[in-house]
């Protein structure tokens, strides 16, 4: 079967896209529908191996394979039990029911007891019974087929009835027309009533009264058989067994009840208990787990830290003489990360005498005294907080490079103790490489020299661990049969080795000189010829192949390429022919459609570029290639390196040998460093980027709140917050919210016109002015925030300053420096919601305040905003990653670009500090305990667990170890890491309370703060005791702060402070000394700067989604006109900037009156003339001769970077296929018409909801329609419309078919009951229970772990196909150890399509598919 009887009616499928046939992505489709109307509509080509696996789909479709209704979570203990239960009462019925040989047996001895006729007819019917069901019962019901309830346990035996009852039970079910006597009823009543409390065994033969025996006949069989007892004891012991069983179930473990999934999302597993509970930072726990296996010896450690200062001054501009200090400071930063677990910002806040080179210089004209005073000291930072967390990443890679390495060293070791190899090339290489590209260059040099010592050595090891291998007839590669053989002489007659040769290129140590031998390489290689090659030039062939080889392997040469490659590398791009079509002018990618001759070092300062040019690559529509540049002059240069210095005939001819060899060894190369250079490239550029994010977003963070007028920095605001989000002020209503310092929402609602009246000409205010001033002067908010998505903000802030301005609205009284109360009047602000949007429709917003609308969550988002940028960052979790940092963002992996946002949130987090007991009560500040040092969310939510339990209060930091407390809530290492930066508020009256639990100061600093506090007041020794035996040991500092003589320790000279701590405890601490002085004056100061206000490029941007990239001035963009006059037309662009078009730039025919040109809601095409980013206006041309000239999207650029010659030649190409085809331009009169191309149309969707469209023209001509609308985000249909019944050739025609199946009367009917038709089943589809939001594979992964959980269950998830717009997949595992299988699902209007089969909802899909299927496995069974 071909993919288009797949994709019914290709029409609808537009040419422009070239739409990859479906066959390739879904598998068991095209069987299904082989043979269709036969007896078997799943003709499977799978091998007969697979039997099992369908007689196991078929068992699990029996015992409830998929459900319709929502699925619940299972008590499988309970399931079990059962099944055992069932289980014991078919042995117990087994072996007290006799057989046919018993009954004849007891008949023959006592002939009166003969059964009746009647009774033989009754168990022959009792078996009939049996067989009649299994003959008349079809497989299931479609509805049991898919029961979610597993209380029937079909163990694979279809025809075996699900409940297995007692005997009597079948008899009355089966011999229901039988009429038992008085007495038979009442021996059976007896019969039952004795049968219950029976021991096990065979004790329940008394059932077989039903069959006529009597006492004395029953004494006779068990004379013959015995009374089953004999074997009691053993089923006594199973019992025992399985209660023991039972009762171990009770105690349940979450892993029995949840799925691994679902732990795993609320880090429930062992392994997170486990990260939880180990004294060691969350952070270093989880990014060393791969390598907790890699410890380094104190050499290995020396080699680490030469080798992470060697990669960081690369790029870093360091003097040389601050070269040798900077390896000392990152020597020491490696030894507290790995050695004393330390992490990052406890390094930077508490060790920054390590990061910083003091030098004393003595001041000129100084005497010889050595007085301090005579001295300056000149200090140099040398490392960063972004340098900490590289050199961090850092210690992770060369953990892998040594894991690398000793794997490669293990194996050589084996090979030198096993088959006595001494390797030079491998001893020298092996220690000496620095990255894991030289290390697997090493690795395939073992492999390519040793392969067949290897082979044996790992056929050794499988004979030790009784595993047993065969040995493959014939193993040994063309290389081997080389190396053993003849021909491997005339290699070694080369003259010179790969590796000397490799090194003669690396230009180390002394030249090799190649020797010739006495004969040509022809006469030679006939003493060579063997059975493997027959003749001479088989054998120089070979033995060039061979030597060729060992240059492309040596570990030397590649070395040699791969840093030549990297100073002469260039990149090129060459658009595709999808490409050539695909991208035009306005293309975002025409910027490097035609891009040449790109430098690595030009890649290097714009790398988001490269990363677009891989993006547009993996799309099809262009190549990039890595080249290198003069190749052949490089290669020209090797040749002297390889060829002998003779001077003869032989020589000539040895030397020309030897140029083959190298030029086949460099094309080699080439192609195999080519790879490995762009992939490197692509890493490159992705890290930068991603640490552009970063800084980026801590610009963002390192901001304070918002700050009211006479306050300090830091003081948190109350905000009115207002929007009209993306809605028209006067016709939506304004939404606002009212928020409390402490983060209560304790006001919101509505107002509907804030509109100022005119005294002057009667108008009044507006109905809700009244309302707002109102509420503004009972409040008194310290700040009015606005935000929206549209520029119809900008008038909503026009109006609220309006208002603030003629009311004289002011915010709260405070007191200036002259001690007078005053006011100012109230600020109106725009406020960046780019956090508000990701919170107004989350879960966390419905959870906050499950009564407001979407707009005011929004509200109360702005106004949290302001009051604190910090925690509203936090509260995005993973989801901070959606927020748009850098362009280019969205082409680094997530996880990497999440890795170095979460580094941006921990330094500031740090730098903040936590309240602790705040975060006990507030969830918001809760949020931010994740990213405090030596915390991560489960040692976070730990801690919030141990607090409450310990009463819900932490009094001070050493409560957090268990001191004074019930229980502790971490480890020692985890207090050291995190102590500083979680704060207590220090109350004067609390007894227990420290001063300095209130600062930055971390507690084995407390004793030094304490001696510089003493040393401010003038307290001698007995002044301090008797203050500490009095008042605790922070009576100090308390006093300090009581007699508010903070500012005495500026007296002090902290030089003399520094230097006893050096020269008496060891400890560099002038830095930390600094730090002490600051937090005694004024404890946790707030150290971030100013709230940042939002310049007028970044509002334009928030409001309408354009940069000045995207929109600028001299570009063509669709408008929608509002109004026509004679002499200017008003519009709107897509964004929402209003357009005028002067009288001047309307059109270029003045014979015809603008009005018959134009109309309103006419979409036309307009360059832009003027931009006002400020006040979002700007002036277009609709005149043709401007329309047709856009700006040109390329840059100045040096020759030989553009190629023209091929840009100009493809214009050309394209101008003549649009002459040829004769097609102008074509507008319709609808508002939804956009005169775009396939990719222009998508562009513009793109930022739309699901279900928008687009109508635009056809490349099909005239009579021919595209509508392209949204499907999903990044999947976009096109659709064919057939235009018929046409007036002329630029009408919409009266008819439109679609696809050759669907006919509409006119553009709107086609929207209506085809595109919205079909979102509508999207929506449907993404809503139910069984979507799953994720790819394929995802969905794929889903299933199997779902049937690993339940392995007697099947499962079904459907997901969508982002290949094939309007297409999902059906993904169904048929139990545990089934293969997967997809079924493609067709979007149609009037529901959905499975298998040409339609549906009309999805609840009809679902039953559909399971009848499909039950269909399928009758057939495989037939």
């Amino acid at each position: 079967m071909s993919a288009r009887d797949l994709v019914e009616g290709e029409a609808m499928l537009d040419d422009e896209e070239n739409e990859e046939e479906l066959a390739d992505d879904y598998d068991g489709e095209g069987e299904a529908h082989q043979g269709a109307g036969t007896a078997n509509p799943y003709d499977s080509s799978e091998e007969d191996d697979d039997d099992d696996d369908d007689e196991e789909a078929a068992r699990a479709v029996r015992e409830g394979f998929i459900v319709d209704e929502d699925e619940e979570l299972e008590d499988r203990a309970e399931r079990r039990r059962e099944k055992r239960k069932r289980r014991r009462e078919e042995r117990e019925r087994e072996d007290e029911h006799l057989d046919e040989e018993d009954l004849e047996l007891i008949g023959e001895l006592n002939p009166s007891l003969q059964a009746p006729v009647a009774a033989e007819s009754k168990f022959k019917r009792l078996k009939r019974g049996h067989k009649d069901r299994d003959l008349r019962q079809p497989s299931q019901g479609i509805d049991d087929i898919f029961n979610s309830d597993e209380e029937e346990e079909a163990a694979g035996d279809y025809g075996r009835h699900g409940h297995r009852r007692h005997m009597h039970d079948e008899m009355d079910d089966f011999i229901e027309e039988d009429v038992f006597s008085d007495e038979e009823l009442q021996r059976e009543r007896e019969d039952l009533e004795i049968a219950r409390p029976a021991k096990k065994g065979m004790t329940g033969l008394g059932a077989t009264d039903a069959a006529g025996l009597d006492e004395n006949a029953l004494e006779d069989m068990r004379a013959a058989f015995g009374d089953g007892n004999e074997y009691l004891f053993a089923l006594e012991m199973e019992d025992q067994e399985e209660e023991q069983e039972e009762d171990e179930e009770k105690h349940l473990d979450l892993k029995d009840v949840f799925e691994p999934s679902q732990l795993a999302e609320k880090m429930l597993t062992e392994e997170d208990n486990q990260i939880r509970l180990l004294d060691e930072p969350e952070r270093h726990q989880i990014a060393r787990k791969p390598y907790r296996n890699v410890v380094l010896t104190e050499e290995q450690f020396r080699e680490e830290a030469a080798w992470i200062s060697n990669l960081m001054l690369l790029k870093k501009r360091i003097e040389p003489e601050l070269r040798e200090p900077f390896q000392r400071s990152v020597a020491k930063v490696l030894e507290f990360l790995v050695t004393d677990d330390w992490e990052v910002p406890f390094i930077f806040q508490h060790r920054k005498d390590y990061m910083i080179h003091a030098v004393k210089a003595p001041v000129e004209g100084a005497g010889e005294d050595g007085d301090a005073s005579q001295y300056t000291v000149r200090a140099e930072k040398l490392l960063n907080m972004t340098d900490l967390w590289d050199i961090f990443d850092h210690d992770l890679k060369f953990k892998a490079l040594v894991e690398k390495r000793n794997t490669i060293q293990k194996t050589y070791d084996n090979l030198q103790s096993l088959f006595n190899v001494s390797d030079s090339v491998v001893e020298e290489m092996l220690p000496a490489a620095v990255t894991m590209e030289e290390l697997q260059d090493v690795q395939d040099y073992i492999h390519f020299q040793y392969a067949s010592q290897l082979r044996d050595m790992t056929l050794m090891n499988s004979d030790v661990n009784g595993e047993t291998h065969r040995r493959k007839a014939s193993s040994k590669t063309f290389f081997e049969r080389v190396r053993n053989g003849k021909a491997y002489g005339l290699v070694r007659a080369f003259g010179i080795t790969a590796d000397a040769f490799a090194q003669n290129a690396l230009k180390e140590g002394r030249r090799q000189y190649t020797e010739d031998p006495a004969e040509r390489p022809e006469e030679m290689a006939d003493g060579f010829v063997d059975n493997d090659f027959s003749n001479a030039s088989h054998v120089i062939k070979a033995a060039k192949s061979l030597f060729a080889e060992e240059i492309v392997m040596s570990p030397k040469m590649r070395k040699v390429i791969r840093q030549a490659y990297y100073m002469n590398g260039a990149v090129d791009c060459f658009r595709t022919e999808k490409g050539l079509r695909r991208i035009d002018e306005q293309h975002p990618y025409y910027e490097f459609k035609y891009l040449r001759n790109q430098q690595l070092s030009d890649i290097a300062r714009r790398p988001e570029l490269y990363l677009r040019m891989l993006k547009a690559e993996e799309e099809g529509l262009v190549e990039v290639k890595v080249r290198f540049e003069n190749f052949d002059q490089f290669r020209q240069r090797l040749y002297p390196d390889i060829e002998s210095d003779n001077y003869s005939e032989i020589a000539d001819g040895w030397n020309r040998s030897r140029r083959d060899v190298l030029d086949m060894a460099l094309g080699k190369l080439e192609r195999l460093i080519n790879r490995s250079v762009k992939e490197n490239i692509r890493q490159e550029c992705e890290n930068h980027v991603a640490k552009e994010c970063r800084e980026t977003f801590s610009q963002r963070l390192d901001q304070a709140p918002y700050k009211p007028k006479g306050m300090v920095l830091g003081t948190v605001p109350r905000v009115l917050a207002l929007s009209t989000g993306s809605g028209v002020v006067g016709r939506e209503p304004i939404h606002w919210a009212y928020i409390e310092e402490d983060g209560r929402v304790l006001e919101n609602g509505k107002f509907v016109d804030l509109s100022i009246g005119d005294r002057d000409r009667n108008i009044p205010d507006g109905k809700d002015v009244e309302a707002f001033v109102e509420l503004v002067d009972r409040r008194r908010p310290d700040v009015i925030g606005v935000s929206g998505m549209s520029p119809e903000t900008r008038r909503l802030y026009k109006l609220l300053a309006e208002v603030v301005d003629k009311k004289d609205l002011r915010g709260a009284p405070y007191t200036d420096d002259h001690d007078e109360e005053i006011s100012d009047r109230l600020e109106v602000i725009i406020v960046n919601d780019e956090v508000a949007r990701l919170y107004q429709h989350s879960e966390r917003a419905k959870k906050d305040h499950p009564s407001f609308a979407p707009l005011t969550h929004y509200c109360v988002a702005l106004a949290k905003y302001l009051q604190s940028p910090l925690k509203e960052y936090a509260s995005l979790g993973r989801d901070i990653v959606s927020i748009q940092f850098k362009p280019g963002q969205q082409l680094v992996t997530q996880e990497l670009l999440l890795k170095q946002l979460e580094t941006a949130l921990v330094d500031m987090v740090n730098l903040v500090g936590v309240d602790i007991n705040e975060a006990v009560t507030d969830s918001s500040t809760a949020n931010l305990l994740p990213y405090v040092c030596g915390l991560g969310p489960r040692k976070a939510a730990h801690l919030l667990k141990i607090v409450n339990m310990n009463g819900g209060v932490v009094n001070n930091r050493v409560e957090l170890l268990g001191v004074n407390a019930q229980y502790p809530a971490m480890g020692v290492k985890v207090w050291n890491n995190c102590a500083s930066f979680l704060y207590i508020d220090f109350e004067n009256v609390d007894p227990d309370a420290d001063p300095l639990d209130n600062t930055r100061v971390h507690p084995e600093d407390y004793d030094i703060a304490r001696k510089m506090a003493a040393d401010a007041l003038e307290l001698d020794e007995e002044d301090i005791k008797a203050e500490t035996d009095e008042n605790g040991t922070g009576a100090i500092v308390r006093k300090l702060f009581r007699e508010e003589a903070q500012d005495r320790v500026n007296d002090l000279i902290l030089e003399e402070y520094a230097e006893q701590l050096e020269k008496n405890l060891n400890q560099r601490k002038r830095a930390t000394l600094e730090t002490i002085r600051a937090e005694l004056q004024q404890p946790y100061e707030e150290l971030r700067k100013q709230y940042v206000f939002l310049s007028t490029d970044d509002i334009f941007t928030m409001l309408t989604g354009e940069t000045s990239d995207t929109l600028a001035e001299g570009m063509v963009v669709p408008i929608s006109i509002k109004r026509v006059s004679d002499d200017h037309i008003d519009g709107k662009l897509d964004c929402g900037i209003d357009a005028l078009v002067p009288e001047s730039e309307l059109t270029d025919r003045y014979d015809i009156p603008v009005r018959a040109l134009y109309s309103p809601h006419q979409t036309v095409s307009a360059k832009i003339l003027f931009l006002n980013r400020k006040n979002f206006t700007c002036n277009v041309s609709l005149r043709e001769e401007q329309v047709s000239r856009p700006v040109s999207n390329t840059q100045d650029r040096l020759r030989g970077e553009w190629d023209e010659r091929q840009e100009q030649q493809d214009r050309e190409s394209l101008q003549e296929k649009t002459q040829s085809g004769g097609r102008t331009m074509r507008v319709i009169k609808h508002p939804l018409f956009r005169p775009f191309n396939s990719t222009q149309a998508e562009e513009f969707l793109g930022s739309q909801s699901r279900g928008d469209v687009v109508i635009r023209p056809s490349s099909k001509g005239h009579d021919h329609l595209a509508v392209t609308w949204k499907v999903a985000d990044g999947i976009f249909q096109h659709i064919d419309v057939l235009e018929l019944d046409k007036e002329n050739e630029f009408s919409v025609g009266r008819t439109l078919k679609v696809g050759g199946r669907y006919t509409y009367s006119d553009l709107d009917d086609l929207i209506f009951n085809h595109v919205k038709a079909m979102a509508k089943k999207v929506d449907e589809m993404m809503l139910h229970e069984k979507y799953q939001d994720g790819t394929k594979d995802a969905t794929y992964s889903w299933l199997e772990t779902y049937t690993k959980a339940n392995p007697k269950r099947s499962a079904y998830a459907f997901c969508i196909d982002p290949k094939h717009a309007g297409y999902f997949f059906l993904c169904f595992k048929a139990g545990e150890n089934a293969r997967l299988h997809s079924w493609p699902v067709k979007v149609i209007p009037q529901g959905y399509e499975l298998q040409r089969n339609p549906y009309p909802d999805m609840r009809a899909l679902c039953n559909g598919f399971k009848l499909l299927f039950t269909n399928m496995q009758a057939g495989k069974r037939r």
